[in-house]
């Protein structure tokens, strides 16, 4: 599933075998896809005065449908708020930030585990054995 080009963020390239993992981590990815399109927003909303959906899903280059799910999203989590001229951030988008460091060192320790566990058996080669 092709994501969106936002500001500050490059679509991921995907090597073209990864077909049979593909199906074990999509939804991994596009969750991490979701988190980064609505760390943008966020960002986007905190550095500017409010901002409605239109304007902010041309400033980031997202579709509206998009925009307005990752608003709901944050509304629900109450780091932004709607006000007569846009979304607001909220005094709560500072425990978000922290929460989210924290969040996603430890996913970056994870990863690395199943790296290197991936290499492992990447170089030990194929084991001979057929079926299950």
């Amino acid at each position: 599933m092709p994501t969106d080009k936002t500001a500050g963020r490059a679509e991921t390239p995907v090597p073209d075998d990864s077909a049979p993992v593909a199906q074990l981590v999509d939804r991994i990815e596009e969750e991490l896809d979701l988190l980064a399109r609505n760390v943008d927003i966020l960002e986007k909303l905190a550095k500017s005065p409010p901002i409605g959906i239109i304007r902010l899903s041309e400033a980031l280059h997202l579709p509206i449908h998009k925009t307005r799910y990752s608003l709901h999203l944050l509304e629900r989590e109450g780091v932004i708020q709607p006000s007569a001229d846009g979304a607001v951030v909220t005094d709560k988008a500072r425990e978000f930030w922290s929460g989210l460091d924290r969040s996603l060192d430890r996913m970056q320790s994870i990863i690395l585990h199943l790296k290197q566990r991936a290499a492992e058996h990447e170089a030990r080669g194929p084991s001979g054995r057929k079926g299950y």
